[in-house]
């Protein structure tokens, strides 16, 4: 039987996002469930493998796999397939290859999931024809991948691209990573909803509570953008308060690699333009003016799907160590 299908994941910490292609990244079917990192890695490992079945049976395509290609949070070991640190997974040194491939009975190829987003914009979305170009992903945590000169760079120990980890506020909220500051702390989505956690805590986020029905783990940024657009001074702050920091982020890294593109996906941004402005006005105001005018900053083109095309080219080209993207 000749197999000319491929699998792509891309592996959340709210949910799993899987796609059934053929060998040229067309999509036959795809599938979103949770995650259920909370349960540990044995409990994702099975959402995995039955997702990935249950795709392949109802498409009546079973055994027409050739790879599997996942996007993974956090730095890894793309030669071993061992996942060093994944701090919105809970995760630390999880050999994922051997056991996705222990249960699917198939390659499995992985990859930092921001990567493969920066590999899916390249090759289909907003960063087509783009040889250097910067992708953030801002949701509930925040990811980087790089571009430069046509290949994605990984650095000396695939730990490249890490943007959510540069530090903003030496002695700021401790991260996940066990650093202080970090720009996810301050700018991505769960930052946002802590913020407002913090303002009810101290009772300055009535209205934020109210909305919560008086509950404050309803309290998410879905929540917090409808307040904005309604006026609320306090969610517009907080709002006002991570995007500024994003742009402070982007403004260093821009500095440092002169790119021509920033790409920025993810469900953060979603929060509406108060976000997006404070962040571009950061970037205005602390990007060298050389690199400022060279650079333009625009949404993801394929929206969620960047990291799921990334992973469905991950297993098109079998692992594949070196990126030649073109353009």
């Amino acid at each position: 039987m000749t197999k000319n299908l491929v699998v792509g994941i891309d592996l959340g910490g709210t949910k799993i996002y899987t796609a059934l292609a053929n060998l040229k990244g067309e999509i036959v079917t795809e599938v979103k469930v949770p995650t259920e990192a909370a349960l540990g890695v044995t409990v994702v490992r099975r959402n995995i493998v039955r997702t990935v079945e249950h795709l392949t049976a109802q498409a009546g395509l079973k055994g027409q796999v050739r790879a599997v290609g996942i996007g993974v949070p956090g730095p890894l070991d793309v030669k071993e397939g061992v996942i060093y640190q994944a701090p919105n997974l809970g995760w630390r040194k999880v050999p994922l290859r051997q056991l996705l491939e222990e249960s699917l009975k198939l390659p499995v190829y992985l990859e930092n999931d921001a990567n493969l987003a920066a590999i899916g914009e390249h090759l289909k979305g907003a960063g087509v024809g783009v040889r250097n170009l910067i992708y953030a992903a801002v949701g509930t945590g925040i990811g980087g991948g790089l571009i430069l000169n046509g290949q994605l760079y990984h650095g000396a120990g695939f730990g490249a691209g890490e943007l959510g980890h540069i530090t903003i506020e030496p002695e700021g909220r401790t991260c996940n990573c066990g650093n202080k500051g970090c720009l996810e702390t301050l700018a991505s989505g769960s930052a946002m909803v802590q913020k407002a956690l913090d303002l009810v805590k101290n009772g300055r986020g009535q209205t934020l509570l109210d909305a919560a029905k008086g509950e404050p783990q309803k309290i998410n940024t879905y929540l917090i953008a409808q307040l904005a657009a309604a006026g609320n001074k306090e969610a517009l702050s907080i709002l006002k308060a991570a995007g500024t920091a994003l742009g402070i982020g982007l403004a260093n890294v821009i500095n440092l690699l002169n790119p021509s593109l920033v790409i920025l996906g993810g469900g953060a941004l979603k929060v509406g333009l108060p976000y997006w402005e404070a962040m571009e006005k950061e970037v205005s105001r602390r990007a060298m003016q050389a690199a400022w005018q060279q650079v333009c900053i625009v949404p993801a083109g394929l929206g969620d799907r960047s990291g799921l095309y990334g992973a469905i080219a991950l297993a098109c080209q079998m692992g594949s160590e070196k990126w030649e993207v073109g353009g």
